[in-house]
């Protein structure tokens, strides 16, 4: 968290993320085309970890649909329920809610659907 959301900033959220991937297969990272994701040292550095810069064209926002989707939850489920004395307060808050909520939830939707496809993908009967 920041006041600004300049590159350091944006470089630093990354390289938290890098962190927690547990593999470090090359991926590909969306953002828009704020000044802070075209900067060469932002650039410089998704190249130095393996990870592919995807921008979408002028004018196209719904591609951050996902994103503006969760930032609108957090905002509705936690951050506008609270009052944080402190910006530390606040941080840590969003962590416990990304960390103990929402991940999880999101990887139950994705077992919900590994499982769906799962038995879409079964034979039903035996072939012989």
């Amino acid at each position: 968290m920041s006041g600004i959301q300049d590159r350091h900033m944006v470089i630093k959220a990354v390289l938290m993320a890098c962190w927690q991937r547990p593999h470090r297969e090359p991926l590909v990272l969306h953002s828009d085309r704020g000044t802070q994701f075209t900067s060469g040292d932002y650039q410089r550095f998704l190249a130095d970890h393996h990870i592919l810069s995807s921008m979408s064209a002028v004018g196209h926002c719904a591609d951050n649909a996902a994103a503006e989707g969760f930032f609108g939850m957090i905002k509705r489920e936690r951050i506008h329920r609270q009052r944080y004395l402190t910006l530390a307060d606040a941080r840590a808050d969003v962590f416990d809610y990304i960390e103990r909520f929402h991940n999880p939830r999101m990887q139950r939707r994705i077992d919900v659907r590994d499982q769906a496809f799962t038995a879409l993908t079964q034979l039903s009967a035996k072939t012989g």
